[in-house]
């Protein structure tokens, strides 16, 4: 639903079943406590002014620049939803299963062009992710390296159910670190998300960005960073919408 924060609000029973355990999010999507931390360090010092949607965004900039990816100016006054949608959440979140042109549709329905959709696909720098999200490409895709595919079956068994929250890095390399060895991954068909892989011969209109910023990091740099930036732009809550929680977990 934008840039609101509505990710960090618990269901409410009564009222509405928010975006937490919306299937892209269930046992994914986590580290809410350190939000909880966060907003309870600022509102001490400057309570009813920062928004839960301005401390995620801030969180995620400062995160990427402290595994060494770089900065930008994180542009402030989002306010916060008073409500979730996992319809909404369960439709819009692209899929690990996605082929390229779902991906390029799904990036432009919310204003971001293909090098957006690409910088942003750079994030998998970092992370993990879980064995049901990449199970299907290892065991069954042929655009990938052999290699690769083994070393993720060992802790991912091909059937349904067994071990599918092992945990697997989505940059087989620097995991850890904030860098270009994703794209680097993609054309050796290293890619761990079947979405992932399709940037690069997925059909071939991205493979060119791929090239690029594989052989130039400071162009990904800049690119990933505007494309943070104009993410920060879709759908905003300001002025008087919305309100500022003290609680991120629960409206006022």
């Amino acid at each position: 639903m934008g840039c609101d924060g509505s990710i960090l609000l618990d269901d409410d029973i009564s009222s509405f079943i928010g975006e937490k355990n919306a299937a892209p999010n269930r046992n994914s999507a986590r580290g809410f406590n350190v939000v909880d931390d966060i907003k309870s360090a600022v509102e001490i010092v400057c309570p009813g002014v920062v928004s839960c949607a301005d401390i995620l965004a801030i969180s995620a900039r400062d995160s990427v620049t402290i595994l060494g990816g770089p900065y930008w100016d994180v542009k402030l006054g989002r306010r916060d939803a008073r409500t979730a949608s996992q319809a909404a959440a369960n439709n819009n979140i692209p899929s690990p299963s996605s082929n390229l042109n779902q991906l390029i549709s799904g990036f432009n329905a919310h204003g971001l062009a293909p090098r957006d959709l690409v910088a942003l696909s750079g994030g998998h720098t970092i992370g993990q992710a879980r064995c049901t999200t990449f199970r299907a490409r290892v065991y069954n895709e042929s655009n990938i390296d052999p290699s690769f595919a083994r070393t993720r079956q060992r802790n991912c068994p091909r059937e349904t159910g067994s071990g599918d929250n092992n945990l697997a890095p989505l940059d087989i390399h620097t995991p850890t670190y904030f860098d270009n060895s994703y794209f680097k991954n993609l054309i050796d068909r290293r890619g761990l998300f079947h979405s992932d892989q399709q940037l690069f011969t997925g059909g071939g209109f991205t493979d060119s960005i791929v090239r690029g910023y594989s052989n130039n990091p400071r162009s990904f740099r800049s690119d990933f960073a505007a494309a943070m930036i104009k993410m920060g732009d879709i759908s905003p809550l300001t002025g008087s919408m919305g309100e500022i929680r003290k609680n991120c977990r629960r409206v006022n």
